[in-house]
């Protein structure tokens, strides 16, 4: 972690197929970032097709950002993208499929995670 005092741990619930909320907590993310906070979002289940190479330049929801910019902002941000390893694993995805800066972990991860964040959300 950073020295900054405060963390955000997002959930991400929706992959793919729902363009709109798979963005929201992207701009949630950079937004946080942009105030100093220290984010970390979590992808289980379809959303971690997300984090997949090229994946996000197809997801497009009308009224905000390009997602494949708000992730390259989120990640240059220091911005950490924890993908659940069995999730991606019965995908049959491994790791260089994922874009750089995406790691898969486990659920102890995630639950080490919500534990140390000062704030929590779910997407």
């Amino acid at each position: 972690m950073t020295d900054k005092s405060k963390k955000l741990f997002i959930m991400v619930t929706n992959g793919p197929e729902n363009p709109e909320l798979a963005t929201v907590p992207f701009v949630m993310a950079t937004a946080a970032q942009a105030g100093d906070v220290d984010v970390v979002t979590g992808f289980q289940g379809n959303r971690g097709l997300l984090a997949v190479k090229c994946m996000s330049d197809h997801v497009i929801a009308n009224g905000f950002p390009e997602l494949s910019e708000l992730i390259e902002t989120y990640l240059e941000a220091g911005g950490k993208m924890y993908v659940c390893g069995p999730c991606v694993g019965s995908r049959q995805i491994k790791a260089e499929d994922l874009i750089p800066g995406a790691e898969i972990v486990g659920a102890a991860t995630f639950v080490s995670e919500s534990l140390k964040s000062t704030q929590s959300l779910i997407y």
